[in-house]
C-alpha cells in the first residue's frame, strides 16, 4: 500500500525526505471550533461541538452475525487511523506537488514519499490480517470518497496502479472495493462502528 504519511511542504530537493506522520487513534474532536460573543456585558467563548450520532442497541439474530459485529469492531479499530492518515496525506500531498514546477519533480517527491512510508509502516502493516487490509480499503474509500485504484491512478498512473490491484488481488485484496452503507448491509455496520469509534464511545 502506497500514499500513508503526511509530507511537509518544503522544497524538494534531492536531499528531502518526506516526514511522515504518527498514526492517530482514528476519534474525532469533540469539537469543531469556536467563537467569542458577548453574554451579559461579558465576553464568553462559545465551543462550537461535532454532531453526535447516536445508535439503538444492536440486536443480532444469530451468533454468525454477532461476530462479524465483532470482528467488524476490531477491523475497523486497527485500520481506522490509518485511512485517515491517508486521506490527510492525500490532501497534502496534492496540495505540494502543485506547488512543484516540472513533472519529473513531482515524481521524484512521491517516489521519496512512497519510500519513507514503507520504511516507517511496513513493519505494522505486515501484521494486518487479510481482513483488516480489505477493511483498509473500505475505510479509505469511506475517508476519500474514491476507491484506492482510483486513487494510485491518479497519483501514480494506470501502469503503475494496475501492478498494485494486481499485486493486491494476489493476497486477496481488492484495491477497487466500493462502500456504499446505504445499500449495503455489511457496509452499514461497518459505518455505524466507524462512527462511534470516531465518537470515543467504542
Amino acid at each position: 500500500m502506497t500514499l500513508l504519511g503526511a509530507v511537509t511542504p518544503v522544497p524538494a530537493t534531492a536531499e528531502t525526505t518526506p516526514v511522515v506522520a504518527e498514526v492517530g487513534n482514528g476519534m474525532k474532536k469533540t469539537y469543531a471550533g469556536y467563537y467569542w460573543t458577548e453574554v451579559d456585558g461579558e465576553e464568553v467563548m462559545m465551543l462550537v461541538l461535532n454532531e453526535i450520532v447516536v445508535y439503538p442497541p444492536m440486536k443480532f439474530k444469530n451468533k454468525k452475525e454477532e461476530e462479524f459485529y465483532w470482528r467488524t469492531v476490531r477491523d475497523v479499530k486497527r485500520a481506522l487511523p490509518y485511512a485517515k492518515l491517508i486521506c490527510e496525506t492525500l490532501t497534502e500531498t496534492y496540495e505540494y506537488i502543485e506547488t512543484l514546477p516540472t513533472q519529473k519533480e513531482r515524481e521524484d517527491h512521491l517516489k521519496k514519499m512512497e519510500g519513507a512510508v514503507f520504511e516507517q509502516y511496513k513493519p505494522q502493516l505486515k501484521k494486518f490480517t487479510k481482513g483488516q487490509a480489505q477493511m483498509l480499503i473500505k475505510l479509505i474509500n469511506r475517508e476519500t470518497n474514491q476507491s484506492s485504484y482510483s486513487i494510485l491512478k491518479a497519483f501514480l498512473g494506470s501502469f503503475r496502479a494496475g501492478f498494485w490491484q494486481t499485486f493486491g488481488r494476489f493476497f486477496g485484496v481488492n484495491l477497487k472495493t466500493t462502500y456504499n452503507p446505504s445499500k449495503d448491509s455489511k457496509d452499514a455496520i461497518v459505518e455505524r462502528v466507524a462512527t462511534l469509534v470516531e465518537q470515543g464511545v467504542l
